[in-house]
């Protein structure tokens, strides 16, 4: 496609997916700001909390300085000695990587490097990245420091899922689960999604789209489909079904509908359009899509 339809479609939905034309992703990057539309996504993987040890890990922000909207204690933090460091080091160096397509291109470029890339550049690059200990005391052994330090933020509103900070990835699923328990703390996860690094069109959606998927800059645009910041084929099928009943009822004049939050369509929807925590630091890479799961 070379660009978004004429002014006079008044009711349009795009679902694009998640390799949209350039010429219709600059357009859309007009509307909504080119910050708000992403090329790759770089995937962190999410942790069901309950599957969390708290008898290990403990609450805290570095200095104990609150973010925005925080508490100084917005972080889950998962202590490693020594051996511990130096044992996920030799993992994550020899384990297996998918590699990226011709096509993709390499897009580290975004300050998105994989946890075995930093790791293959020094045994101490991860201490001094996003495992770095400072600022942080282990609230059930304060008299001892950590050699290295993951950090968890929380990912959604209910509280439920924690995303492993830094930690994208390009490891394969199997790897990745197997490294990440041994993590203290996270011996026993249950992951809601699992690292990774992939070629991506998609929206800030929860910053640009409403609640029945409007674009709010131009409302007569609707999206659909993984464009939307949903993962899967299943997903983005529910969503594009809503987006056209959505479409539908606003023809015949009537308000849209929203499925309860308690339902798999409606919690997807809310994560979408507001369910996520904005990370500040992180600006528009914050959010990063997501299947269905229990969590949301």
């Amino acid at each position: 496609m070379a660009g978004l339809p004429p002014q006079d479609w008044d009711n349009v939905i795009v679902a694009t997916g998640p390799l949209t034309s350039p010429a219709l992703a600059a357009a859309i990057g007009q509307l909504t700001g080119e910050k708000e539309l992403a090329f790759f996504d770089a995937i962190a993987p999410i942790v069901h909390f309950d599957s969390i040890d708290m008898e290990t890990a403990w609450f805290q922000s570095r200095y104990d300085k609150a973010g925005p909207g925080g508490t100084g204690a917005d972080y889950i933090n998962c202590p490693m000695d020594k051996a511990q460091y130096e044992a996920f080091i030799d993992a994550l160096l020899a384990a297996e990587k998918t590699e990226f397509k011709e096509w993709e291109g390499t897009p580290y470029f975004d300050g998105c490097l994989p946890i075995e890339v930093m790791a293959e550049r020094g045994r101490e690059t991860l201490r001094w990245g996003p495992m770095k200990p400072v600022g942080l005391t282990n609230k059930h052994n304060p008299t001892v420091k950590a050699y290295a330090v993951v950090q968890l933020r929380q990912d959604n509103k209910l509280g439920t899922l924690f995303n492993m900070t830094g930690f994208q990835t390009k490891l394969k699923y199997g790897e990745q689960a197997a490294i990440f328990r041994m993590i203290p703390g996270l011996q026993n996860a249950e992951f809601a999604r699992l690292g990774g690094i992939h070629r991506n069109t998609y929206l800030n959606s929860p910053k640009v789209l409403d609640h029945t998927l409007r674009l709010k800059a131009q409302p007569r645009l609707r999206f659909a489909g993984q464009i939307t910041g949903c993962e899967g084929y299943v997903e983005s099928a529910a969503i594009g079904g809503m987006v056209g009943r959505f479409a539908a009822a606003e023809r015949l004049g009537r308000t849209p509908s929203l499925p309860p939050v308690t339902t798999a369509h409606g919690a997807l929807i809310n994560h979408i359009t507001g369910g996520h925590v904005v990370t500040i630091d992180e600006g528009p890479r914050s959010f990063q899509p997501m299947n269905i799961n229990f969590g949301l």
